[in-house]
C-alpha cells in the first residue's frame, strides 16, 4: 500500500519512520520547518529502539494519490489537513490517530464513512524539534471501523502497521476510545506547569489532582451511559480500582506509575503542542468531560478549570507554579 502520513509530530514521524525502515513506500506530509529538516538531515529517531536516522521523503502536501493516509495531526487541525490534501484522498483509506472521540466525525464531513478507520495509539513519543522524535515507550496500536463493522480493509491496514508496531483489532473501539481519554486526561497537568510528566507527578498533592480528574470524569461517563472497554495496555480495572480508593492512597500508586513510565522526559501531547507554539487538543480530552457534563446534566468543575488553565497558558505563554495550580484547583473542588 502506498502510504502517506499526514502530520510530522511525535506520532506521525514515528509511524512514518518505522514503516519506511521496514521498506514501505511512505511519504511524510510536514510543515515547512520539519520538511526542510527531514529532507536535509533525515528523520532522527531515538529512544526505545535505539538511535538512528531514516531517509524519507517529506512534502508540504500530497501531489499524487495514495492507498492509505494515516492522519496524525491533532483533532483541531483535522479539517485543514483534509481540505489541503482532499484531491488525492478521495479513493484512499484514511486512518485517524487522534486522541479523543471527535476526529472521525469531523473527517466524515469530507471522506465517505466506509473509507474511515479509527485507531488508538498506546505507545509514547515526544517531538519538540522539527525532524526529531523520541520514542519514549512501546505500546499497542488498536484499529477498528469508525462507522460499521470491521472488514478486509481493516485487516489490510492492520497487517501493514503490524510490520512495525504491535497491532490489534477491536470489536468495540468506541468503548476503548473513551477509556483512552482517561489515559490522556492527566496530560493537562504538565502542560499547566511546563514540566515533564515525571517531574509533575513526583508531588503527592499534584498526584491527588490526577485522581480527582479521573473520579470526576468517571462520574460524568457513568451519567452519560457510556460503556468503557479495557485497553490492552490499560485495563478498565486500573481506573475503577484507583478511583474507588481513598485519594491519598491512589495518588501514591499513581506517582510510582508515572515516574517509571519512561527513562527519557515525557511531556505529553498537550505540552508538546504548547512548546511548539500551537494550540493543544485540551478541548477534546478534558474538554470532552466538560461537554458531556453539560449534555447529561452532570458536573465537571475540575476538568473545566484545568481546561481553562491550559488555554491561559496557550494565550499567555506563561506556566503556572505548582502552588498556583493547586490553589486554583482547591477553589473549585475539595481534595481529600
Amino acid at each position: 500500500m502506498k502510504t502517506a502520513v499526514i502530520g510530522a509530530g511525535a506520532i506521525g514521524a514515528l509511524a512514518a519512520g518505522y514503516l519506511k525502515d521496514k521498506g514501505r513506500d511512505v511519504v511524510l506530509i510536514a510543515h515547512p520547518a520539519a520538511q526542510e529538516a527531514i529532507n536535509k538531515n533525515g528523520l532522527k529517531i531515538s529512544g526505545a529502539r535505539g538511535d538512528f536516522s531514516i531517509n524519507i521523503n517529506a512534502a508540504l502536501s500530497l501531489n499524487s494519490a495514495v492507498d492509505l493516509a494515516i492522519l496524525a495531526v491533532k483533532t483541531q487541525d483535522v479539517e485543514a489537513a483534509i481540505k489541503e490534501n482532499l484531491g488525492f484522498l478521495r479513493q484512499a483509506i484514511v486512518l485517524t490517530a487522534q486522541n479523543g472521540v471527535q476526529a472521525d466525525n469531523l473527517l466524515s464531513l469530507y471522506i465517505p464513512r466506509e473509507k474511515i478507520i479509527t485507531s488508538i495509539v498506546m505507545f509514547g513519543a515526544t517531538s519538540l524539534e522539527p525532524g526529531k522524535v523520541v520514542h519514549n515507550f512501546e505500546g499497542g496500536w488498536i484499529l477498528g471501523r469508525a462507522f460499521g463493522k470491521n472488514d478486509a480493509d481493516v485487516e489490510r491496514v492492520s497487517a501493514l502497521l503490524g510490520e512495525a508496531f504491535k497491532v490489534s483489532v477491536a470489536d468495540d473501539i468506541w468503548g476503548e476510545k473513551y477509556l483512552k481519554i482517561f489515559v490522556n486526561a492527566n496530560n493537562c497537568i504538565p502542560a499547566i506547569l511546563g514540566v515533564s510528566m515525571q517531574e509533575a507527578f513526583s508531588d503527592i498533592e499534584t498526584a491527588k489532582i490526577s485522581i480527582a480528574i479521573w473520579k470526576e470524569g468517571l462520574d460524568v461517563i457513568n451519567k452519560a451511559g457510556i460503556k468503557l472497554v479495557s485497553l490492552p495496555d490499560f485495563p478498565l480495572e486500573r481506573l475503577t480500582k484507583l478511583t474507588a480508593m481513598p485519594t491519598p492512597e491512589a495518588a501514591g500508586i499513581f506517582m510510582v506509575i508515572m515516574k517509571n513510565l519512561s527513562n527519557a522526559p515525557l511531556y505529553g501531547s498537550i505540552l508538546q503542542s504548547i512548546k511548539r507554539g500551537k494550540s493543544s487538543e485540551i478541548d477534546y480530552i478534558n474538554g470532552e468531560f466538560v461537554n458531556l457534563a453539560v449534555k447529561f446534566s452532570a458536573r465537571a468543575p475540575l476538568n473545566e478549570k484545568l481546561t481553562q488553565m491550559v488555554h491561559q497558558v496557550e494565550q499567555t505563554h506563561k506556566f503556572f507554579t505548582k502552588e498556583e495550580m493547586q490553589s486554583s484547583v482547591k477553589k473549585v473542588i475539595q481534595l481529600e
